[in-house]
């Protein structure tokens, strides 16, 4: 079973974001799956594979050469615990940000629990800071 899981989390990052296959979110996402750490237009828990696809929309259209690599995977009973690292470049303004055709490097965690073959909910930590800085949005003065 935890094959199945681990395998289920690599096809998650390589189909839903490597490849872009919004329908892939169906066939993975439980109707009703909660994604905290991922916030939708009003700043509120994204929730639903509809909330979810209007994020990968957007997320997509700024970087539409994303790749997620898992880096490290641990599972244990319903949950999946991943690190991953994402590469993409700033080509499209789908999160509201110009494009500025800079690359970003960041890392992740993510934590699934899965039921019935799939994903049901997921705690996300992005370093999402370090991608706004990089591509200019953020400006750190750590002095």
């Amino acid at each position: 079973m935890a094959e199945d899981y681990t395998t289920l989390l690599h096809r998650w990052f390589e189909e839903v974001w490597n490849k872009g296959r919004e329908e892939a979110v169906d066939e993975m996402l439980a109707e009703d799956g909660i994604a905290h750490g991922l916030s939708d237009a009003a700043g509120e828990t994204v929730r639903g594979t509809e909330a979810f696809k209007v994020l990968h929309r957007a997320f997509r259209n700024a970087f539409p050469n994303i790749h997620i690599e898992i880096e490290e995977i641990v599972t244990e009973g319903d949950k999946i615990a991943a690190v991953c690292r994402v590469t993409a470049t700033h080509k499209g303004k789908g999160l509201g940000v110009l494009p500025t055709n800079k690359p970003v490097e960041f890392t992740g965690l993510t934590i699934v629990k899965v039921k019935d073959g799939k994903i049901v909910e997921a705690w996300n930590q992005f370093d999402f800071m370090k991608m706004y800085t990089q591509i200019g949005v953020l400006k750190l003065n750590l002095q």
